[in-house]
């Protein structure tokens, strides 16, 4: 009860040491401003990064959907399909694979 009086009446501030106890006061000001500063900083740089992971998210979809319908565009139904009305059509006979043995190529 006697520690809760002497800091209300505010003597440790007031006597002729109290110099001490301002400096000490106004250095855990400090540290508080400083903290809370931080608090603020660190809960900004929270919702940024949930901010961007949503945006990633809808970016990661949108890849997704582009993916995929490039994939049906190169399916070779697809191209066909478009490629019909320009008189381009599948050929009749089956494509022939040229081998050149590697021995002529470095030789010349």
């Amino acid at each position: 009860m006697k520690f809760v009086k002497v800091i209300l009446n505010a003597k440790f501030l007031l006597s002729e040491g109290a110099g001490k106890n301002w400096v000490m006061l106004f250095f855990l000001a400090f540290l508080a401003i400083i903290m809370i500063a931080s608090s603020h900083n660190v809960e900004y740089k929270v919702h940024k990064i949930a901010a961007l992971n949503k945006q990633v998210q809808q970016l990661r979809a949108i890849f997704t959907e582009q993916r995929t319908y490039l994939m049906h565009q190169k399916m070779e139904a697809t191209l066909l399909e478009q490629l019909r009305p320009q008189g381009i059509m599948r050929p009749i006979s089956p494509i022939h694979k040229l081998v050149v043995p590697c021995k002529q190529i470095y030789s010349e």
